[in-house]
């Protein structure tokens, strides 16, 4: 029998149709996963954490994921930047939680509160404590580039600060903008800087005063698990003055999804915080 050679389109169509078939799933369309139609395992991105360091990441969780970041525990100490003054701070909060959902490729809702927290503040004579539950931040994450490839990626955060009402509160909302840059030196270093406006309440003159922060993090992988990070931050406000810190810690991957860190935060000037120590983890599911 003599066979007729096949049509060029047709074995072109039926190639084509085949790849289509047999494409992985990272060809899937990422924008069509969402919270209730998650990122396939084996294609979310390796896990970026908003702690230990000041700076923000500027990834995102995968769609559908969860990802839960909080300290086991935080510990500052502050004495007065007035030689005159005798006053000490002091603060202890245990389990500051930052609860994070993936609503779509490319952004995430974070909630943000403490679970216990002591204030003390000590003169030659008194001492004054407070203790409790603080209030309630929630943030939101928007990647703008580079979430998934590329050496540098961005994000916008806008973040509100509700009051809770306890002792520790305010009792006023608050809220600001953050913006995260990271940026891949090799495949070892990375670079962060960040800034962040935020609207911050004057009980002095019962109004509302504009606060930036400026950040810059350098991350080093040392092993496969096993990482450092340095870090400055400075903060400005009309009503306060420039405080500047220095910080800096380690972190431990144990899986791919569970890292945990610690940390030192020193003050760089009498505004700031002389001293801080803190520890916790960050676990993705």
């Amino acid at each position: 029998m003599h066979l007729r050679p096949p049509n060029r389109f047709a074995a072109m169509a039926l190639g084509a149709l085949f790849g289509v078939i047999c494409l992985p799933a990272a060809a899937e369309n990422k924008s069509a996963w969402h919270l209730f139609n998650p990122t396939p395992p084996d294609q979310m991105r390796e896990m970026s954490t908003d702690r230990p360091d000041t700076t923000e990441s500027a990834y995102t969780v995968p769609a559908g994921h969860f990802q839960l970041e909080m300290s086991f525990f935080d510990y500052s100490r502050d004495l007065s930047p007035d030689p005159a003054d005798s006053i000490r701070n002091q603060a202890w909060s245990y389990g500051l939680m930052n609860f994070k959902v993936g609503l779509s490729h490319n952004t995430d809702l974070q909630v943000i509160f403490d679970t216990y927290t002591q204030e003390r503040s000590t003169t030659d004579e008194v001492t004054d404590k407070l203790s409790g539950f603080s209030d309630v931040t929630l943030r939101f994450k928007m990647n703008m580039w580079g979430n998934d490839e590329g050496t540098t990626a961005l994000a916008l955060m806008p973040y509100v600060k509700i009051p809770t009402g306890t002792r520790l509160s305010n009792n006023e909302w608050e809220g600001g903008l953050i913006v995260p840059l990271a940026v891949a030196i090799n495949d070892r270093v990375n670079l962060g800087l960040m800034a962040e406006m935020d609207l911050v309440s004057d009980a002095n003159t019962g109004g509302y005063d504009i606060e930036w922060m400026q950040t810059a993090t350098v991350g080093i992988s040392l092993t496969e698990r096993l990482g450092m990070y340095v870090e400055l931050v400075g903060v400005a406000g009309a009503s306060t003055d420039f405080r500047a810190l220095l910080d800096g810690g380690l972190t431990f991957a144990v899986t791919d999804n569970l890292v945990f860190d610690a940390g030192v935060r020193i003050g760089l000037n009498r505004a700031a915080e002389d001293i801080g120590v803190f520890s916790g983890m960050s676990f993705r599911y």
